[in-house]
């Protein structure tokens, strides 16, 4: 439970700093979420993030939490970088 927690805010978190991140004068990095953000920066995230979701829900449901465990390292390095940019901002 506690490690599905952590995702949960990990989520948060880099949805959180990626929309300041955008505010500050930063630019997505990665090309398939750009893509997502045709439609508008925040709706972009917002459903890569509802993505995530969803794939962090089948990881549960299927009980491969180690999975679960190695997405969270790499969304903490994330929410670290995004946290990085906007400080060199």
């Amino acid at each position: 439970m506690a490690l599905t927690q952590v995702f949960l805010y990990l989520q948060l978190l880099d949805l959180l700093t990626t929309l300041v991140g955008f505010k500050v004068g930063a630019a997505e990095a990665s090309p398939f979420i750009r893509v997502m953000m045709h439609a508008g920066p925040a709706l972009g995230v917002l459903s890569s993030k509802a993505l995530a979701l969803a794939l962090g829900g089948v990881c549960v449901y299927q009980k491969r939490m180690h999975l679960i465990r190695w997405v969270s390292y790499w969304y903490g390095a994330l929410v670290i970088w995004n946290l990085a940019v906007i400080l060199a901002k």
